[in-house]
């Protein structure tokens, strides 16, 4: 028995699918149903009743699961103590999408700098929802910031809404807040096609009947402000990214009806390590909402 098999247990009692739980591993299934029989084989018990829609947890399952969910956190804690010990105050890796890293740098890790001068703090840059999603996973970040949904096996800690704004070059003949229905026609710069994001906005315009012309297709929000501009178009994204927007000299627009996404903090279903939980509680004792 080994700590890979544990997890591997864990995941399958979680998603109740080997098909889910071995793309949650990001292993193929064949070899996580191997090593499950394996570890049954090993132990002499069935942990797992294969059904035709997926697996039950058996009761002797159950109670492996939660032994191996007890020693995945030990070993976790005993992970944190050591990076603790030897780094003088530990490391909190965060992973952020660019559009929140503005708030996670400028509001949420001052104060916790503050108060924990000896951690060091490694914001893991991501791709979006799922990048952050995927990088807890695959614990390369204890902790992630993004919007919600995220997927029930993570846990999830509302800090903010923000809201959502048309960003727009100058001289549009626009109202100050721009009804939905306005968006019909207009040049909009939007994610790739296949993103998560992508399909976040198609479901809107398809919710409020508009269908807004494609002036670009990009996810380098680093060169959104120029391409507002040189493209003549307008851009759907956090008012958190209004200030560097209106130092280019674009306006900014609310929606009507507004529109508001919930940001939050999100971990994996484990015991946090301790430079963790603190800025989890830093977080939440400033928190908007």
């Amino acid at each position: 028995m080994n700590l890979q098999q544990l997890r591997y247990v864990v995941a399958t009692a979680e998603h109740r699918t080997m098909t889910d739980a071995a793309r949650s591993l990001y292993i193929a299934q064949p070899a996580l149903s191997r090593a499950i029989r394996d570890l049954e084989r090993e132990l002499g018990m069935t942990l797992f009743a294969r059904s035709g829609r997926g697996v039950v947890v058996t009761a002797q399952g159950r109670r492996v699961v939660k032994l191996a969910k007890e020693a995945l956190e030990a070993v976790s804690e005993i992970e944190a103590l050591a990076t603790h010990t030897h780094s003088g105050g530990g490391e909190l890796r965060i992973a952020s999408p660019p559009t929140l890293e503005p708030g996670l740098a400028g509001r949420l890790l001052p104060a916790y700098v503050a108060e924990h001068p000896g951690v060091r703090v490694q914001i893991v840059r991501s791709d979006g929802r799922d990048g952050v999603v995927h990088a807890i996973r695959e614990q390369r970040a204890d902790l992630g910031l993004t919007d919600l949904p995220v997927p029930a096996d993570l846990v999830s800690h509302p800090l903010e809404r923000q809201e959502i704004v048309l960003i727009s070059p100058p001289g549009l003949d626009l109202p100050d807040t721009v009804p939905m229905i306005r968006l019909n026609g207009m040049r909009l710069i939007l994610p790739p096609p296949g993103s998560a994001r992508r399909r976040e906005f198609d479901q809107l315009f398809a919710t409020y009947g508009v269908r807004p012309i494609v002036a670009a297709e990009t996810d380098e929000r680093g060169a959104w402000p120029s391409l507002v501009r040189t493209a003549s178009a307008s851009l759907l994204w956090y008012r958190g990214t209004a200030e560097q927007a209106v130092k280019a000299g674009l306006v900014v627009r609310s929606l009507d009806p507004p529109l508001r996404r919930v940001v939050a903090l999100v971990h994996a279903r484990r015991r946090l390590p301790a430079v963790a939980q603190d800025f989890l509680t830093s977080a939440e004792n400033g928190r908007a909402i």
